[in-house]
C-alpha cells in the first residue's frame, strides 16, 4: 500500500499543487463540523464493524482502528486533539490522526463509504439528538406553563380579538392554549425523527460500491430503522434538514407570539403582567425603567431562525442530483438554528417562573367593552325561541343604548332591558357576570373553570 503522509491532503497524488491559503480557508469545514466528532467516531466503528463481519477487514484491522477511534475521541472530549483546517473537515482530521496513532492499517476505514454518506449520516444522529433535547426544553416549559395555569383558574382576564375586548375567559385557560401549542411543537419534531429514519451509510459517493457490504447491519447498529432505498438520492437529500429547520422555525414563531403578548400585557397600557426583577433591565438615561429586554429578545431570534430556513432552500433550489460543495453550509446553518432555540427555550422557561399577573386590573379590563354581550344574546335564543340573528340584533340595540348611557350591561336595571326586549326577567342579571360567563362555556375547549381543571389534570397525567 502506498503511504499515505499525515502532512499531506488525501488527494495530493492527483492534485500535484498545494491548495492556495484562500482556498484552503474557504475550503475548511472543520471549524464548524467538528461539533460532529462523536457521531462521526460512532459511525466509522459501526462501519468497521460491518467491514469485518463481512469479511473485507480482518479481525485485528478492526480492533485496530476501534481502538484508535475511542483513543481520539477521549482526545477531542478532554481538548487535547489538534484540528487542522488543512484537513478541511472532522472526517479527515480524525482518520490523519488515526494513522498517527495505528499506522497504515487507518487506510481501511474509508473502504466501501465516502465522506457524502459519511457525513449525512453523521449529521441525521446529530439531528436525532438533537431533537430530543429540544423536547427535554419545551417539555420543562409546559410544566412551567401547566403550573401557571394550575394557579390563575379562577383569574377573569378579557379575551381578545383584534386586541379588542371580545368575551371573558379564565387566564388559566389562555396559558392553556400554550401547552397545546407547544405539544404541536413536540410532536412536529417527533414526526421529523420518523421521516428521517433511514441510514445512508453506505451509499457511498453516489452509486453505491462493488463490496459485498451490509447496509441493514449498520443501520441497526446506528439505531435507523432501515438503509435508504436510493444511492444518488441519498447523498443528494438535505429533506431532514429542512424538516429540522421549519419545526425550529414555526416554535420559535410560537415564542415570539406568547413573548409579543406578554411585552404587551407588561406595558404601562395595559398593566396586565409583572416580570420579576430577574428578567428585566434598566434604561441609560431613565432611573424608573424596567423593560422586558429578554421578551424582546426572543421576539427578534425568530428572524434569525426563519432567515437559516430560507437560506437552507436557497441553497438546495438550484442544485441537481447528487452532491455538491453547496451543501457543506448545512450544518452551520442546523448548528446556529438549534442554538438559538435552544438558548430561547431556556430563556423563556425562566420568564414563565419570574412572570406574577395583576388580576384585578385583568377583571377591571374584562369588565368593560361590553364583553358579555354575546351571553345576552346566547340567553335571548334559549330562553325566547327566536334564531340568534334576531337575538343578535336586539342585543346590538341594548348595548347601544347602555353605551348612550355610559353604562355597562351589567349595571342596567331590568326596567331599561324590558324597552328593548319585553319578554325578558329579572333572571337576565346574571348572564352579564364575568365568572358566570366564562362557566357557561361548558362545550369541550371552552373556558369554563371545570373544564380547565380537566385539561390541566389530563395533562399532569401524561407527564
Amino acid at each position: 500500500m502506498a503511504k499515505n503522509k499525515n502532512n499531506q491532503a488525501i488527494w495530493n497524488t492527483r492534485i500535484k499543487k498545494k491548495a492556495s491559503s484562500l482556498f484552503e480557508k474557504v475550503g475548511s469545514s472543520i471549524s464548524i463540523d467538528k461539533r460532529l466528532y462523536r457521531e462521526d467516531i460512532l459511525v466509522s466503528i459501526a462501519h468497521v464493524e460491518m467491514l469485518f463481519k463481512q469479511k473485507i477487514i480482518s479481525f485485528k484491522i478492526k480492533n485496530k482502528i476501534i481502538y484508535g477511534l475511542q483513543k481520539i475521541e477521549k482526545e477531542i472530549s478532554k481538548n487535547k486533539f489538534e484540528f487542522n483546517t488543512k484537513y478541511e473537515d472532522i472526517h479527515m482530521n480524525i482518520e490523519k490522526r488515526l494513522f498517527q496513532i495505528i499506522g497504515e492499517e487507518a487506510g481501511y476505514v474509508h473502504t466501501a463509504r465516502s465522506r457524502n454518506d459519511q457525513v449525512i449520516t453523521d449529521l441525521k444522529i446529530w439531528i436525532k439528538s438533537a431533537t430530543k433535547e429540544i423536547n427535554n426544553h419545551l417539555e420543562k416549559i409546559i410544566k412551567s406553563t401547566l403550573k401557571i395555569a394550575e394557579k390563575n383558574i379562577e383569574t377573569v382576564m378579557p379575551g381578545f380579538t383584534h386586541l379588542k375586548n371580545a368575551q371573558p375567559i379564565s387566564l388559566a385557560h389562555y396559558f392553556m392554549a400554550y401547552v397545546e401549542i407547544f405539544n404541536r411543537d413536540k410532536r412536529r419534531f417527533m414526526n421529523n425523527l420518523e421521516s428521517l429514519n433511514e441510514s445512508p451509510l453506505g451509499v457511498a459517493a453516489l452509486s453505491g460500491t462493488s463490496f459485498n457490504i451490509n447496509r441493514s447491519f449498520t443501520a441497526k447498529k446506528l439505531g435507523f430503522t432501515s438503509p435508504t432505498n436510493n444511492s444518488i438520492d441519498t447523498v443528494s437529500d438535505r429533506d431532514f434538514v429542512l424538516d429540522f429547520l421549519f419545526c425550529v422555525s414555526v416554535c420559535s414563531m410560537h415564542i415570539s407570539r406568547i413573548a409579543e403578548e406578554l411585552i404587551v400585557w407588561n406595558s404601562d397600557g395595559f398593566n396586565f403582567i409583572n416580570l420579576s426583577d430577574k428578567v428585566v433591565t434598566g434604561s441609560s438615561i431613565m432611573p424608573q425603567k424596567k423593560n422586558p429586554d429578554l421578551l424582546e429578545y426572543l421576539r427578534g431570534k425568530s428572524g434569525l431562525t426563519f432567515g437559516n430556513l430560507f437560506s437552507m432552500l436557497t441553497i438546495l433550489k438550484g442544485l441537481p442530483l447528487s452532491y455538491f460543495k453547496d451543501m457543506q453550509d448545512d450544518k452551520e446553518i442546523v448548528f446556529k438554528s438549534f442554538d438559538t432555540l435552544i438558548n430561547s427555550l431556556k430563556i423563556f422557561d425562566e420568564i414563565l417562573k419570574n412572570i406574577s399577573p395583576n388580576k384585578k386590573k385583568m377583571y377591571e379590563l374584562a369588565d368593560i367593552g361590553f364583553s358579555t354581550a354575546t351571553d345576552l344574546a346566547d340567553y335571548l335564543v334559549k330562553n325566547n325561541s327566536i334564531s340568534f340573528r334576531e337575538a343578535y340584533q336586539k342585543t346590538a340595540k341594548i348595548v347601544n343604548y347602555a353605551e348612550k348611557k355610559k353604562k355597562k350591561l351589567r349595571d342596567l336595571k331590568i326596567e331599561e332591558l324590558k324597552k328593548i326586549e319585553p319578554r325578558l326577567t329579572s333572571d337576565v342579571l346574571k348572564v352579564f357576570d364575568l365568572k358566570n360567563s366564562i362557566n357557561s362555556k361548558k362545550s369541550y375547549g371552552g373556558t369554563s373553570f371545570e373544564n380547565i381543571k380537566r385539561m390541566i389534570m389530563k395533562y399532569k397525567k401524561e407527564k
